[in-house]
């Protein structure tokens, strides 16, 4: 009779288990839902990392075009007429055209340094596309990469000899003989984006 009572003693009642488990499974639950909201922020963190550096290429990008600008006219993809080294005018679907320098040639293909690369807005997504030939033809199909998403629009402003803003390039009413070549001072830049609002970089163009 005392073994089977202190057999009873050292074991743990029906209630006792129950009690056990319970509390087992409330630690479980927090647990859980604290590693559950700690991969929450990490995705956040992650995601809004992924947007900054986004943002910061795309800039880079046209920042880089933009400073590397050269005086160099394209013939037209049909017929015998130019295309300005800069061209950003409404009656066009690109946002601008232009010529820039520096283009890396890392493998060392046969093909010029000057690159002659174009930026649209299609579908809220900011493009930019690039010809592998100088003087592209019209069945040339351009090289076209997504720079940033989420674009509501984007406005660009030439900054002329006369110290005065444009909207378009060339100037509306300019007809001198280097208007094929002309190249503004500085360029200024407006993203409007649907999270971050309007981002504005103002770009030199050098002499």
């Amino acid at each position: 009779m005392r073994s089977a009572q202190r057999m009873r003693s050292s074991g743990f009642t029906l209630l006792e288990v129950l009690v056990a488990v319970a509390i087992f499974v409330i630690v479980g639950m927090l647990a859980l839902t604290g590693y559950n909201e700690l991969s929450t922020q990490s995705g956040r963190v992650e995601t809004s990392a992924a947007r900054i550096r986004a943002v910061q290429s795309a800039v880079t990008h046209l920042n880089q075009d933009f400073a590397t600008l050269e005086p160099r006219p394209v013939r037209q993809p049909i017929g015998d007429g130019l295309v300005p080294a800069v061209r950003a005018d409404d009656r066009v679907d690109e946002l601008v055209e232009l010529t820039r320098s520096g283009w890396s040639n890392p493998a060392g293909v046969p093909r010029p340094t000057l690159q002659r690369v174009a930026y649209r807005l299609q579908d809220n997504k900011l493009r930019r596309d690039y010809w592998v030939s100088l003087d592209h033809t019209s069945t040339e199909t351009p090289v076209s990469t997504v720079l940033l998403d989420r674009v509501k629009s984007v406005k660009l402003r030439f900054l002329a000899s006369n110290r005065q803003w444009q909207d378009q390039w060339p100037p509306l009413g300019y007809s001198a003989p280097d208007l094929m070549s002309l190249r503004p001072m500085a360029v200024e830049i407006t993203l409007e984006l649907e999270d971050w609002g309007k981002i504005t970089r103002i770009v030199e163009v050098p002499g």
